[in-house]
């Protein structure tokens, strides 16, 4: 009882020197769990508030008092994910009414992708916007099992859209994933990326090179491809992220794409492609990613190919673009692998 009266104490003093959010979720017609989307609104609602309450205080989250999931054994620990963007750059939430489309997934889970967030502009990772979606998922009792930043409207409403692809559900999924992909980058989180691999993943990456002069003294430049295996691309994973104070990637689907694309030969394999622009405290660079991932596990895909090639295959300047029959498609990779 004690403990009850302390936590809500704590609660009302937050709400008193920090306006509380208020939450809306819209749903479907088929979904009428009105005491559930109450409780997902009341959770999301407390999380928020925490976060502005945090962010004008200018301290750490406190999260214990919050509707938190408690992980099981091999499960990602939302508090260590909201803790390692927290250290990364401070965010709030600019919206006193937020509202956003709740999805109800068939595993019982839930989530929201939407939530609009101002990162801190003083912090070191924040160069040209501020503003950043965020997507929070809720386990079957409601619980906040996960926080990540979302991919930008265009993308998601991109891959949302590629209906002769997969299913709602599927693209969810695969959807939800590349967040969580990108994510962990973000995050310097190697353990999701040893997980996420498979371990007889085939990374491959281009890299510009110039040819020797001709006779009339001209040279060209051309992309030579170098693989790897799983662990030499975490070894150097893990060299990146030592080195590195911040890692902040962003993708954007190519025009006329939805970005997803499923295997004609395995049902359950879908690539996925996209630009990628990758910043960080020492390096920055701009490509097309290419990712091929294995769904025949629903909850726990794995990535079986990843390709990285230049934007410009010379100088920005000159527009030596790289061209579009040129980036690797799911044909090409399949091809890779067989």
């Amino acid at each position: 009882m004690k403990k009850i009266f302390i936590c809500s104490l704590f609660m009302i003093l937050t709400a008193v020197s920090t306006h509380a959010i208020n939450v809306t979720l819209t749903t479907d017609d088929g979904y009428d769990n009105v005491a559930m989307v109450q409780k997902l609104q009341n959770n999301l609602a407390a999380l928020l508030t925490e976060i502005n309450a945090a962010y004008q205080q200018k301290r750490d989250l406190n999260l214990g008092h919050l509707p938190l999931h408690t992980p099981k054994f091999g499960e990602a620990d939302v508090k260590d994910e909201l803790a390692t963007l927290w250290d990364m750059t401070h965010f709030q939430c600019d919206d006193e009414e937020v509202v956003d489309r709740l999805w109800p997934m068939k595993d019982g889970t839930f989530f929201v992708r939407q939530i609009p967030m101002i990162l801190d502009p003083d912090g070191e990772v924040v160069r040209e916007s501020t503003f950043q979606e965020v997507a929070v998922t809720f386990d079957r009792n409601g619980d906040i099992s996960e926080f990540r930043f979302a991919l930008d409207a265009q993308v998601s409403e991109s891959m949302e859209k590629c209906g002769n692809v997969a299913n709602v559900e599927r693209r969810t999924k695969i959807l939800s994933f590349v967040e969580r992909f990108r994510t962990a980058y973000c995050r310097k989180d190697i353990n999701f990326m040893n997980q996420i691999f498979s371990d007889d993943a085939l990374i491959v990456t281009g890299t510009v090179v110039q040819t020797r002069p001709n006779d009339l003294g001209q040279a060209n430049t051309k992309v030579v491809y170098n693989r790897q295996n799983k662990q030499q691309y975490l070894a150097n994973l893990r060299r990146a992220f030592a080195r590195n104070k911040y890692i902040e990637v962003k993708f954007e689907v190519l025009d006329g794409e939805c970005g997803v694309t499923q295997s004609q030969n395995n049902p359950n394999v879908y690539g996925v492609r996209l630009r990628q622009e990758w910043r960080s405290s020492n390096y920055s660079d701009d490509g097309y990613v290419f990712l091929l991932w294995d769904f025949r596990d629903e909850d726990h895909p794995e990535i079986k190919v990843r390709t990285w090639q230049p934007t410009y295959v010379g100088p920005k300047s000159g527009g030596n673009k790289l061209k579009q029959e040129d980036i690797f498609s799911i044909d090409d990779v399949e091809e890779m692998i067989q």
